[in-house]
């Protein structure tokens, strides 16, 4: 039983997936730090300085716990009262925006390289032979 985990995590494709889920999780911080620290304040300046990772909808009518005069979000989460985070929302929403845009970037550029490569490939010469022969039955 033990070998064939073992044999079965050697394989190239368990291992590939591995290295990719590492390495979506080290990018998806990137990207998560860019979204926060970069364009979320570029789009709060665009809006008159909102902050959309703060914004909510209370749906109680309790008191809210203040922090510097602001509402404070753990302190909601923490007492159980219940908030649609529509801020959160867009932030996550424009995080997926800019992931989904770089691996189609990502993608569309490796199709590129392969298409590439593979009419750079010249065809073997058996496909050549057949296409010679080809057209001589179609010229007679």
């Amino acid at each position: 039983m033990w070998n064939d985990f073992k044999a079965f995590m050697a394989r190239g494709n368990v291992l590939d997936l591995a290295i990719g889920v590492i390495i979506g999780a080290a990018f998806g911080k990137i990207v998560t730090t860019f979204t926060e620290g970069i364009i979320m304040p570029v789009v709060g300046m665009l809006t008159g300085g909102i902050d959309f990772k703060n914004k909510f909808v209370s749906l109680s009518s309790a008191a809210l716990p203040l922090k510097d005069g602001q509402v404070d979000l753990e302190a909601v989460a923490k007492a159980g009262i219940p908030v649609i985070r529509y801020g959160q929302l867009i932030s996550d929403i424009i995080n997926f925006v800019i992931v989904a845009f770089i691996m189609f970037i990502i993608a569309k550029m490796a199709m590129d390289y392969f298409t590439r490569l593979a009419a750079q490939t010249p065809p073997p010469p058996q496909e050549e032979l057949l296409a010679e022969i080809r057209d001589i039955l179609k010229a007679k």
